[in-house]
């Protein structure tokens, strides 16, 4: 492969904050708050193997790796949780004399508000159908579940596949560039970033100092 491996979560950062993922891909900062440890307690509860289950008509399996090797994607991941259903017009796998659908479904802790999912979630269980597709010669579907609300939302991966195909290789163009040149995005007019774990990192607050001397002089009778 000429071009950069990527990873599929790295996808869902950059969409939702090119300069967030930069600090996070180039600069390796990381800084947590609580958004981000009820995600992790999420898709640590939900990545136990013990999970994996055959129930009639339908197969569950929980972080299956998976990915697409071929360009533009290269793409390399795991799902949260991957469904198989039994249907006739679906695949084989393995050889199987069955035939299934296979469903992706994404964790996410909180629902946003006013909309039936972000943009950037979607995208990110797209590359994970270009995945799952390549491997077992499939068409999915993807579903989001949030825990908050304990609700599945449908991703119209199918029916807007090539709008979604085009963005995603023009984002994978964009993030491999920034990757070549080792620089972080610049921070997008009206980011939303109340809600950032990195918010500290990228925008740290600054102490207003009204005389600039008598602070230089603070300091000097400190070192003494």
């Amino acid at each position: 492969m000429s071009s950069v491996e990527i990873a599929i979560r790295s996808i869902q950062h950059y969409l939702y904050c090119p300069h967030r993922w930069g600090l996070l891909e180039i600069d390796k900062a990381w800084e947590e708050n609580i958004f981000v440890t009820k995600a992790n307690l999420m898709h640590k509860r939900v990545h136990d193997p013990k999970k994996n289950y055959i129930s009639r008509g339908k197969k569950v399996f929980t972080s299956v790796p998976i990915y697409n090797d071929l360009e533009p994607y290269n793409l390399y991941g795991m799902t949260d949780c991957m469904e198989l259903h039994e249907n006739k017009n679906g695949i084989s796998i393995n050889g199987s004399k069955e035939k299934y659908q296979i469903v992706i479904v994404e964790y996410k802790p909180t629902k946003p508000k006013n909309q039936e999912y972000r943009e950037d979630d979607l995208m990110q269980v797209f590359a994970q159908k270009l995945c799952i597709d390549f491997v077992f010669g499939s068409d999915c579907k993807g579903v989001i579940y949030y825990g908050d609300v304990k609700k599945r939302v449908a991703l119209p991966l199918q029916e807007h596949f090539q709008q979604y195909d085009d963005f995603l290789r023009k984002t994978l163009e964009e993030m491999r560039d920034y990757l070549k040149r080792g620089e972080i995005p610049p921070i997008r007019k009206n980011q939303k970033c109340s809600g950032c774990s990195m918010k500290d990192l990228c925008m740290p607050s600054m102490k207003k100092i009204n005389d600039v001397r008598n602070e230089i002089e603070k300091i000097e009778r400190a070192s003494i």
